[in-house]
């Protein structure tokens, strides 16, 4: 797989790309780097989506935990940021999250956390990666009763609802709630937690069988949830993505509510309640001109990072803001939790509606959406970060930029997770974007994939 860590993680084609052997190296190489310190016998958290192959690569990775001296505590089926929390609340040394968030069935993906619930630094994630290709440490092997153990501990996800419930003090009696689980790991957590606040609960794609996750449904495809909102004359709707770090919601129109539109309700809420710090939401380049513009109407402060919750993480840490995220719904709130929360992204959006005398639909009015086309060009992983090399391709973009200076914006990135290179162009006129986005993303898949 070349270099291992992408922006999320280590992932890939589950049983091809991300193997057993991996998983194994992983669980060693982990185990190793991030308990290395500790003086006594160290105990790792491990959670997993619904996809076939989570437990293939969870019965690999608590091997290769157990056999440099760590204990391994199986939690089950959990969303992502569950991992995080619940390594704090049990004093865990690290977590370990086996999923490919919003991925199809035939990925999966491995991610860290440090026993105080981040995602690893640059840093810690080089060094595992030199120990798994360069073998740049010696690992020692324990035997007898130094070998590391395996529990299981089902139960969690009740210490997760429970922690949800107790965020924000609010009673959602009388709110009509569709809830889309994407066939993933909120399946059990997210329908709960709103039921007991409540909520009204109508449910959609919470029947995992292992293969369907994200399957056309969740926060990738919103075409069924928007409907069921319309149908069943709902107050919003919810989707999350197949590992739950992600919301999205559905007004009562049945129109798509992103996560630039979430963090803006949701910031300008917290503002008015005096909780947004520095009056600052933490944004990436990806987000919408509009969140931009509505910050400056409303007196907000928009911080710009790279692509990657991670980097809006390290923002918010540096600088300490407490909200930031991404368009596709990947949203912190940092004084509840240290990564994106799709539950507890619903949970605060739905404080902001219930405290407000309107319609979703109006309060996401707060910003216009300006039209944005993205268009993947399908690249190997191993050319995807060499569009910049390409002459031809560096000129078509530059005429581009240049016809669209001053009322939009052309970007261009690798995608961290998967063999593709995203073309974003946003202006005015979407039959225009489209049209540009697509000439662009077929020009270097032509001239990259030779």
């Amino acid at each position: 797989m070349g270099k291992l860590f992408g922006t999320d993680g280590v992932r890939g084609i589950a049983n091809q790309e991300l193997t057993i052997e991996m998983s194994y190296k992983l669980g060693q190489a982990g185990a190793y780097v991030l308990t290395k310190e500790k003086k006594h016998k160290p105990t790792i958290l491990i959670g997993r989506d619904t996809r076939i192959s989570g437990e293939m690569l969870e019965a690999a990775l608590i091997s290769g935990i157990c056999s440099v001296g760590a204990n391994a505590v199986s939690i089950g089926i959990v969303p992502t940021p569950a991992v995080a929390y619940l390594t704090r609340l049990y004093n865990a040394d690290a977590g370990v999250v086996i999923s490919a968030s919003h991925n199809p069935v035939e990925y999966n993906g491995i991610k860290f956390f440090n026993n105080k619930g981040y995602k690893l630094s640059d840093q810690l994630e080089e060094e595992i990666e030199d120990i798994i290709l360069n073998d740049s440490e010696k690992l020692e092997f324990p035997i007898g009763t130094k070998i590391g153990r395996v529990k299981h501990k089902k139960e969690s996800i009740t210490d997760y609802i429970e922690y949800a419930k107790s965020v924000i003090d609010i009673n959602l009696e009388g709110m009509k709630i569709v809830i889309d689980c994407a066939n993933g790991a909120s399946y059990v957590s997210a329908p709960e937690t709103l039921r007991q606040l409540g909520a009204e609960i109508f449910i959609i794609h919470n029947e995992p069988d292992g293969t369907n996750i994200n399957k056309k449904c969740g926060s990738t495809h919103m075409e069924d949830l928007q409907q069921f909102v319309k149908q069943v004359g709902a107050d919003i709707g919810l989707a999350f993505d197949g590992d739950a770090d992600r919301c999205l919601a559905v007004d009562e129109q049945g129109n798509m509510v992103d996560g630039d539109q979430i963090m803006a309700v949701c910031g300008l809420y917290m503002k008015n309640k005096g909780l947004l710090k520095q009056d600052t939401i933490v944004a990436t380049v990806m987000s919408n001109l509009g969140l931009f513009i509505m910050g400056k109407e409303k007196d907000v402060n928009i911080e710009q990072t790279k692509v990657g919750d991670r980097y809006v993480l390290e923002k918010m840490i540096e600088k300490g803001y407490n909200l930031g995220g991404e368009q596709s719904g990947h949203i912190i709130f940092l004084d509840e939790n240290t990564t994106g929360d799709g539950l507890l992204t619903a949970i605060h959006l739905l404080d902001a509606l219930k405290h407000s005398d309107k319609k979703l639909s109006e309060l996401a009015n707060v910003m216009e959406v300006l039209p944005q086309v993205l268009v993947n060009a399908k690249v190997s992983n191993e050319n995807k970060y060499n569009y910049l090399e390409d002459k031809v391709i560096e000129e078509e973009i530059k005429k581009l930029e240049d016809k669209f200076h001053g009322e939009g914006r052309v970007l261009i990135r690798p995608s961290g997770t998967e063999p593709l290179i995203r073309v974003m162009i946003e202006g005015k006129d979407k039959e225009v974007l489209t049209k540009e986005a697509n000439s662009l993303a077929t020009l270097i898949e032509n001239r990259l994939n030779i």
